[in-house]
């Protein structure tokens, strides 16, 4: 009988104890989900500039994973009015994360600003991306202004590759010119590249650097540069030789033609010098590349290559490429910055361009070697360069899996932990940009090797195949191919498209560019899925595949997108009489476009490389090239044979004028 009570009493015990674990477990989870929720409601009034909002929600996420991001949030959206202790006491907070980094970055700018360069360099010093040049050149600002450090160079080298207009970059260089450290001619360079490039603010901000006064005239330049040209007084005034240079260029940009005949006349032939003449053919023949104009390498050679910028010999050597004139090709290389010349995209058409002109055999040994020196399979040139050496895109050596404690370090690393906690929660945007981090900028150099597998493998178990894929790929010893092109849904993709008659390899080369395999991803632009699908392209699809139940809310539904992103690349590509870089280009850019660059007739035929590196937008010339890369090694790892870049790539010319074209209805 005492057996009895003492088992009963331990049954009740261990109730009780259940109970209370589960009770416990349950307040916990819920706990939990409160913070989820707050996070998710912090991040969107953050988004709004609801301050009062973030700061009544703080209290809720203390303790949680993600209670750095509610930190930065709440004292980004008014660092303007903190004070200098809650500053560093919330950085305090968040040490040693993305967080911080990023909040400091955003003080940086604020001190840079306000010219505190005590402070500024004592928060520098402990900033670890480093990688913002508005950032680096306040860095250099404050050791000019503080120390007179020679900064001239490395402040022009950063101003004059900025895209737009900004104040840090620009102010430091507007001080140097005015201390005469800096030549006038930079700011005038600076503006030739906004004229060139559309970008009014970066010409008129560098102009007024020297003058305020002329900031008008560039004005009225940018809006019609032909009247300025023609005006009587213009060849008269003083200082109108750049400004002559800045009209001709911005009238390249409008019309290329016309500028050629503008540039040739008397009297700016007299006024401008070799280097502005050179510059201007640059112009003028980059703007005839891009429209593929049959003259482009002439208006080229007008100038001298060594006078001009590297995106005009980029281009002259697309031109030159295109028109099969490969002295010019290797005169045009030759002529780039070392750090471009070396790019593996030159390196190979350097090495093509020697061997297509019969060279002695000391020349030919060279070019194969400079192949070598590329050859692999990482991508699309490394490709290129392997098959002009006889072989095939394979297999590389797999390298030795994750150990248990690499994949234990990449587990609890606390910024990938961050990362993936933010994505599930849909915080995709600022778990990526904490991954990113975590793995390229949170220690000097990044991970290594090994590390870089670890992180992958933590990705690809979680199926967010993005940074699985991203992580992967910056390897530099070593190659998993497995996590560098995954095959998720399988059964759903390679069904689809063999029953449609679509090569697998090609459906997934092109998902792997458009998504990454992202669900739910979404564009810019609108498009959708892992497809990337247009509402009005998957509305259009679903009634020529015969997809009667389709409704807009489905097109994130992984069979349904799918069906229609391989229905429609069926179509395009049929269209495109199976030509997978035609096909792939009218994918990104739109059939028309596609249609317009394969030419018309009496346009060339050219083998497909030379044509996917004329394509004159750089998102889809680099898509074009991406796509047909993926391509071959998906099919490597389908067949588990060595494929041919080459031979997915053809030939491209125009059209038979007697061949009726098919599918100019696609959208």
């Amino acid at each position: 009988m005492q057996l009895f009570r003492t088992i009963l009493t331990a049954l009740a015990l261990g109730s009780a104890l259940f109970s209370a674990n589960s009770t416990l477990a349950i307040a916990q989870n819920a706990d939990s989900a409160r913070s989820d929720e707050a996070i998710v409601d912090i991040a969107q009034a953050y988004k709004q500039r609801d301050r009062k909002r973030m700061a009544a929600l703080l209290g809720q996420v203390r303790g949680s994973s993600l209670e750095p991001w509610a930190v930065y949030w709440e004292l980004s959206s008014r660092l303007d009015t903190a004070s200098k202790t809650e500053i560093q006491t919330a950085l305090g907070k968040i040490e040693g994360t993305y967080q911080e980094d990023r909040l400091r970055a955003e003080w940086l700018l604020q001190l840079g600003r306000n010219r505190d360069w005590a402070t500024y360099d004592q928060e520098y010093s402990m900033y670890r991306m480093g990688d913002e040049r508005a950032l680096q050149c306040y860095a250099l600002w404050s050791d000019y202004a503080k120390n007179g450090t020679d900064v001239a160079k490395t402040v022009q080298d950063l101003w004059l590759t900025l895209r737009e207009g900004d104040e840090a970059c620009a102010g430091i260089a507007e001080q140097l010119i005015e201390h005469k450290k800096l030549p006038a001619e930079t700011a005038w360079v600076r503006a030739r590249l906004g004229m060139e490039n559309d970008r009014l603010r970066v010409a008129t901000q560098a102009v007024a650097m020297l003058d305020s006064g002329w900031v008008k005239t560039v004005n009225a330049i940018y809006l019609n540069p032909g009247k300025y040209l023609s005006e009587k007084l213009t060849a008269l005034r003083p200082q109108t030789r750049e400004l002559v240079s800045l009209a001709i260029i911005r009238q390249a940009y409008l019309d290329p033609a016309e500028a050629a005949i503008e540039v040739e006349k008397l009297r700016w032939r007299a006024q401008l010098t070799a280097e502005e003449r050179s510059w201007i053919w640059g112009v003028i023949g980059k703007q005839a590349a891009r429209k593929h104009a049959n003259n482009a390498p002439e208006l080229f050679a007008k100038g001298q290559f060594n006078l001009m910028h590297e995106d005009h010999l980029a281009w002259a050597a697309r031109a030159a490429l295109r028109a099969g004139r490969w002295q010019q090709v290797q005169e045009a290389i030759n002529a780039m910055p070392t750090s471009l010349r070396n790019e593996n995209v030159w390196v190979y058409w350097n090495a093509r361009a020697v061997l297509a002109q019969r060279p002695s055999e000391s020349l030919r040994t060279q070019a194969l070697a400079q192949l070598q020196s590329i050859a692999g399979i990482k991508g699309f040139y490394e490709q290129l360069a392997l098959e002009e050496l006889g072989q095939r895109s394979s297999f590389p050596p797999r390298p030795a899996p994750p150990t248990l404690e690499e994949k234990e370090l990449a587990r609890t690393n606390p910024g990938l932990q961050r990362a993936l906690y933010a994505i599930r929660l849909g915080l995709r945007a600022e778990g990526v940009r904490e991954w990113n981090y975590s793995i390229s900028l949170h220690t000097k150099g990044g991970m290594d090797d090994r590390a870089l597998l670890a992180a992958a493998d933590v990705a690809c178990r979680a199926e967010v195949w993005d940074r699985c894929i991203n992580t992967s790929d910056r390897t530099k010893t070593v190659v998993d191919l497995d996590q560098r092109f995954p095959m998720p849904y399988k059964n759903s993709v390679v069904t689809r498209a063999q029953s449609i008659g679509l090569d697998p390899a090609y459906v997934y080369g092109l998902i792997r560019q458009e998504s990454r395999f992202i669900m739910d991803a979404k564009s810019g632009v609108g498009a959708s899925g892992l497809m990337q699908v247009m509402p009005a392209t998957a509305k259009w699809t679903a009634k020529k595949i015969g997809l009667t139940d389709f409704t807009s809310h489905k097109i994130t539904d992984r069979d349904t997108n799918i069906a229609i992103g391989t229905g429609y690349l069926k179509l395009v590509l049929d269209s495109f009489s199976g030509s997978m870089p035609l096909a792939a280009a009218a994918y990104n850019a739109g059939p028309s476009r596609s249609r317009l660059w394969r030419g018309q007739s009496g346009s060339p035929t050219m083998e497909a490389a030379i044509w996917a590196e004329n394509i004159p937008f750089h998102e889809t010339r680099d898509y074009v090239k991406k796509v047909i890369s993926n391509t071959t090694l998906y099919a490597a790892l389908l067949t588990g044979q060595p494929q041919s870049v080459k031979a997915r790539l053809g030939s491209i010319g125009p059209v038979d004028a007697m061949t009726p074209e098919d599918g100019l209805d696609l959208p």
